[in-house]
């Protein structure tokens, strides 16, 4: 897929945040765009009418509904190019306080709406020899964070089932790329649920007043990083992890630095397992 030739894109969460900064640009540049929403409306009503805007309600979590989105996608605009799961949310409290009910609604949201995508662009993808997902995870997915156990579980799990599925699509020429951003000047911070089952000893009101402080000063530009998805689309050389901002690159570096200094300390421990 030649990256300078008009793209068709799929995109989920594309009311607000990445979504919405992504589908603006690529609209603007003469790109067709699918984009989802549990209601339309609220695309509509910031973008406009368009052409090469295909506004979609679209539970993500059901399967069927996602089938039919992307059916409907080709059949509007013939076909589909690229395909991004960037609709998610941030579920805070200490895993203790999590819900069973609260847990699963994440999963689904995070983990298994992605999986419809995957499951039903892929067969379009591995037809015509082409493709590319962006799958956004977070910096969140590379190291822990106290009283936010189930959403470092949930960005952890797009990590490793992407770089899985970018090594199950390569024979088809498809490509595969992990978003991680760190803290982005998106809504993302004003609209997270917290646990309802409050336990005292847990710090997650001071982390959920800190992400509340830091709402609206983030240090990241969200239409920065959705121009540079725009340009690598569908490129040869795509990575397959773009850790996106420089709180997000020092966390993941810190992260991996102490883990290989870890590793390497207990190594004699390690290999001492083997039948002699």
């Amino acid at each position: 897929m030649n990256n300078q030739q008009k793209q068709v894109w799929f995109i989920t969460g594309a009311s607000k945040g990445f979504g919405l900064a992504l589908t603006k640009q690529l609209l603007e540049l003469g790109h067709k765009v699918a984009a989802t929403s549990r209601n339309k409306e609220s695309i509509e009503e910031q973008i406009g009418s368009s052409p090469n805007l295909l506004a979609l309600t679209v539970d993500i979590t059901n399967d069927n509904e996602v089938k039919s989105a992307i059916e409907e996608t080709v059949k509007t605009f013939g076909k589909i190019d690229v395909a991004v799961n960037n609709a998610g949310y941030m579920l805070l409290g200490a895993l203790e306080e999590v819900s069973d009910k609260e847990f699963r609604q994440s999963a689904s949201v995070n983990i298994f709406a992605f999986q419809n995508v995957i499951r039903h662009a892929m067969p379009y993808f591995r037809k015509q020899q082409s493709g590319h997902f962006f799958n956004f995870a977070s910096s969140a997915g590379y190291s822990a964070d106290a009283c936010a156990g189930s959403y470092n579980a949930v960005k952890h799990a797009v990590i490793g089932f992407s770089e899985a599925l970018a090594l199950e699509a390569n024979p088809f020429n498809v490509k595969v790329t992990i978003v991680a951003p760190g803290l982005f000047r998106t809504n993302f911070l004003g609209e997270f649920p917290i646990a309802q089952n409050k336990i005292e000893g847990y710090p997650t009101q001071s982390l959920v007043d800190a992400m509340n402080l830091y709402n609206g000063k983030q240090p990241g530009n969200p239409d920065k990083l959705v121009k540079i998805l725009i340009d690598i689309a569908g490129k040869e050389d795509a990575p397959i992890h773009l850790v996106m901002g420089k709180d997000a690159y020092q966390r993941a570096a810190d992260y991996y630095k102490t883990q290989l200094e870890k590793l390497e300390q207990l190594k004699e421990l390690s290999c001492s397992t083997d039948f002699e």
